[in-house]
């Protein structure tokens, strides 16, 4: 229904490392993604820093636009924008911040704030893989059909999204995750411990025993190549684990639901 819709809304992907702030309409973007370091763990400068970045896609649009609509990681009270509570990637926020009136009173417009995997999941559902594979079912002459959708997201964290009938699954929280679930083979940690780019860092460190240098998940899958000096033992075990931590939380989820697994993130 939003694919034929002639409104521009500004967006913003926050994630624990970077803000990619941009503008959608018609479910297509019109412009280039605008990148710049979250420093998540500075609300004041975090918060001079998301200001700065819609100011600059609002200025470079032919047309005001009528809403901003953007994701953030983890729980919050979404439907009132207020952000705060136990946020790993986003530590200043904890206390609590009127996120989305802050914004409103900024820069005059409604703001709409929801969980990234769940705007993940729900933008698959409406505009994106479901209506897809739908279409080639039909196309195939199948006359099967997909009505739920589990969305999940790689990166700095691990999101998760559910889309059932059409609907958002958004549960009392705004937030249905999968991120706490226990850990496969390790006591005492969560899922997310296990699949964040800090969990691929954590064990190429711990099997290499290079302790020294930080290699982001790029790095050591160039090593798992051989396209770099390093372990490389190490590196494939490092994504090995990963895989097999996801895989277990995403078979966990799929069970709740009949339905397909769309997968994205940094």
């Amino acid at each position: 229904m939003y694919i034929h819709d002639s409104r521009t809304v500004v967006t913003l992907d926050a994630g624990g490392t970077n803000l990619v702030f941009g503008a959608m309409k018609g479910c297509e973007y019109i412009t280039e993604p605008i990148t710049y370091p979250s420093n998540a763990h500075d609300l004041d400068l975090c918060l001079d820093t998301m200001v700065s970045g819609f100011r600059e896609v609002i200025h470079s649009l032919y047309e005001k636009p009528v809403a901003i609509s953007f994701a953030f990681p983890g729980p919050a009270d979404y439907p009132n924008g207020i952000i705060g509570g136990f946020l790993p990637n986003f530590p200043s926020f904890r206390e609590g911040v009127a996120l989305g009136p802050f914004l409103e009173n900024e820069f005059g417009i409604p703001v709409f704030i929801n969980n990234d995997g769940d705007l993940f999941a729900y933008g698959e559902a409406l505009c994106g893989a479901l209506p897809d594979i739908n279409r080639r079912l039909a196309e195939a002459g199948s006359g099967k059909r997909y009505r739920n959708l589990l969305g999940y997201t790689f990166g700095t964290g691990f999101g998760v999204g559910m889309v059932v009938n059409g609907q958002l699954n958004r549960g009392d929280n705004s937030c249905v995750e999968t991120f706490c679930l226990p850990h496969k083979t390790k006591n005492g940690i969560i899922v997310e411990e296990g699949v964040a780019v800090r969990a691929v860092k954590r064990v190429y460190a711990e099997l290499s025993g290079d302790l020294g240098h930080s290699f982001e998940p790029k790095d050591i899958c160039e090593i798992a190549d051989g396209k770099r000096p390093g372990d490389v033992a190490a590196a494939r075990r490092a994504f090995e684990e990963f895989g097999e931590t996801a895989g277990d939380a995403m078979a966990i989820a799929a069970q709740l639901i009949d339905g397909i697994i769309v997968i994205g993130g940094g």
